[in-house]
């Protein structure tokens, strides 16, 4: 009996294995929200393996002789029509995952295996809609031909016994006969081995509109802080015994070498990441902290967790909306101390347009011209409009900041 050929027989087997995969983990994706992120993306990259694994496959169709119909009449139109199905299922599913990607709101770009990029489709939004409901209803349509066509084979296989099946296995080795179909069933298991666990849902939070600042430490300075008060009351009688001061504040330069850094929850874990450029101006004498006059501008488009896949993310309409605000402002008239070398600013935080009133903690070490400084700040994302799209469905909803650098005085 006439075989195909090895690279034909090479070529359906890897592609079914791989459609196994890809029915597995498609099915899960949606309800996975943020935690799916990682695998949406291996989601992609399979995919597009599948279409050019299936242009090869139509390359060899037509490049090496087949194997010529066994069946006519009715039986043998139903084949060649699932068939042709299963080729237009194997090009359609990974065009319209594709197109889908290209028109989302949500730029989310593609680095396929993390290390080949995929450049976006050049289609309108408009078309989105199209894309997503055409790549759901192909994927079904896609199963029940895959489920028609093992039918078929088994029944050739099965109740005709005509050895239809040995076309598609190496040498007529029985081992191969069960080991080559069994992969569907590997590809299947191993997509769904990677799931995430479930999670229980934790209760929901109580909402707050407008928290007192004061009403509870914010970080551990500030837990700190309350826990001693006895130290907060020294520090404010050493100020008052300071005398005022004689001449205007000094101003501070930033030294290279600085840090300005954040992390969120996202479904029990942690993203961290930093900005790469940003620049403070800095007024004020220790010894009397009323005077400072602080503002830093944070360049928007600099931010990075370290990841390819989340950095391309982060500029975007759905998280700083860098096109439209390339740089968050803070700005601090005045600061208090709290208590031996701490300090709290008052001040306001402009992000993605807004301006929200926001406060920072800050330690100073060192003496002279050459202070250490450290702080943090705790953000609240939502009123900023930063994560607002379905991939920031499992982000907490506070964004921890942390800074550290060294300033010296100006002269």
């Amino acid at each position: 009996m006439q075989r195909y050929s090895r690279a034909a027989i090479f070529l359906h087997w890897a592609i079914a294995a791989l459609l196994a995969f890809q029915i597995a983990v498609g099915w899960a994706l949606e309800d996975l929200g943020a935690r799916g992120f990682a695998l949406y993306q291996l989601h992609k990259s399979v995919g597009m393996t599948v279409l050019a694994l299936t242009l090869a496959r139509i390359a060899v169709r037509y490049w090496k002789p087949r194997p010529a119909k066994l069946e006519n009449g009715w039986q043998g139109a139903l084949a060649s029509g699932v068939h042709g199905g299963l080729y237009a299922f194997m090009l359609g599913a990974p065009l319209t995952g594709w197109a889908l990607v290209s028109t989302a709101k949500v730029k989310v770009p593609t680095l396929l295996f993390g290390v080949i990029p995929l450049p976006h489709l050049p289609l309108p939004a408009s078309a989105h809609g199209l894309a997503e409901n055409g790549h759901g209803l192909i994927a079904w349509l896609g199963i029940a031909l895959l489920a028609l066509h093992v039918a078929g084979a088994l029944r050739h296989h099965l109740l005709m016994r005509d050895g239809l099946i040995w076309r598609m296995v190496p040498g007529r080795s029985t081992a191969l006969l069960v080991a080559l179909p069994a992969l569907i069933l590997v590809g299947f298991v191993a997509g769904r081995a990677i799931l995430p666990a479930p999670q229980t849902t934790p209760a929901p939070a109580p909402v707050v509109e407008e928290a007192d600042e004061d009403a509870a430490p914010a970080n551990i300075a500030e837990a700190a802080s309350a826990a001693a008060p006895a130290d907060n009351v020294a520090a404010n009688a050493t100020q008052a015994a300071v005398e005022e001061p004689v001449g205007p504040p000094p101003a501070w330069t930033v030294q290279p070498g600085g840090h300005i850094g954040f992390s969120v929850g996202n479904d029990g874990e942690t993203i961290s990441g930093g900005f790469a450029k940003w620049t403070a101006q800095i007024v004020m004498d220790p010894d009397h902290p009323d005077s400072a006059d602080i503002k830093v501008m944070i360049d928007m488009a600099s931010a990075s967790v370290g990841d390819a896949y989340k950095d391309g993310m982060l500029p975007g309409d759905e998280f700083f909306g860098v096109a439209a605000h390339p740089t968050a402002t803070f700005t601090a008239k005045g600061a208090e101390a709290t208590g031996a070398n701490r300090y709290r600013a008052r001040g306001t935080l402009t992000l993605r347009g807004v301006t929200k009133p926001q406060t920072i903690r800050f330690t100073l070490s060192g003496k002279d011209a050459i202070r250490k400084v450290s702080g943090s700040a705790t953000i609240a994302r939502a009123p900023f409009g930063v994560g607002n799209g379905e991939s920031s469905t499992g982000l907490g909803p506070q964004v921890a900041l942390t800074f550290a650098f060294t300033a010296k005085r100006q002269d």
